[in-house]
């Protein structure tokens, strides 16, 4: 399944009439854009807003039984309140949004949190999965979704689309702690220039 890939573009023109903003400011455009990605990317679902939540693991737990082991009880109720964290980050974000406001380190701190979240979350329904959370089509309790099987394989790329979480931290780290930034030895130079 191919769905994650990186493309590279050679030689490439943009002619002067299809310019957005202005020149050598790409890159101000680009940050806005990004952030209104994460934001994007930051509904419901665990993979990239999509696919299922930690709601839809608690419901199948429900359904098929009581977890009698401590620890997978424990991890369960971690997973679950990252989920509720994580809605309550979303609502801000979205109440923000409709308040005309630019998504700004929330956006970043969200994306952080759900990309590990996705992890956490797959990683227990592969667990609840036993020796079928092998296969392809079998969720916890054997349930018959490739979802879940396609989020466990997915998940590390959650760290990446969107903004890496090395990057988001970067971010979080001068907007929300004050740390001074990186020094950047190309700032002064046009992308053409840059090695």
């Amino acid at each position: 399944d191919h769905t994650f890939n990186e493309v590279f573009l050679d030689e490439v023109r943009i002619p002067a009439a299809n310019v957005i903003g202005e020149v050598n400011r790409g890159w101000d455009l680009a940050k806005v854009t990004l952030a209104n990605e994460r934001v994007s990317l930051s509904s419901g679902g665990a993979i990239w807003g999509m696919g299922p939540t930690a709601d839809d693991l608690v419901a199948s737990i429900r359904k098929h039984g009581p977890v009698t082991d401590a620890l997978h009880r424990q991890r369960i109720i971690d997973v679950w309140m990252e989920g509720q964290v994580l809605q309550m980050l979303r609502a801000r974000l979205v109440a923000s949004a409709l308040a005309g406001r630019q998504p700004g380190p929330e956006a970043s701190i969200r994306k952080v949190m759900a990309d590990e979240h996705g992890k956490h979350l797959f990683d227990v329904a592969r667990d609840l999965a036993g020796a079928d959370g092998l296969l392809w089509d079998a969720g916890p309790y054997g349930e018959d979704s490739a979802l879940w099987t396609r989020g466990f394989y997915f998940s590390p790329a959650l760290t990446v689309g969107g903004g890496t979480t090395e990057v988001q931290k970067g971010i979080l780290g001068e907007r929300v702690l004050g740390l001074p930034r990186d020094p950047d030895v190309t700032a002064d130079l046009p992308f053409s220039e840059v090695s």
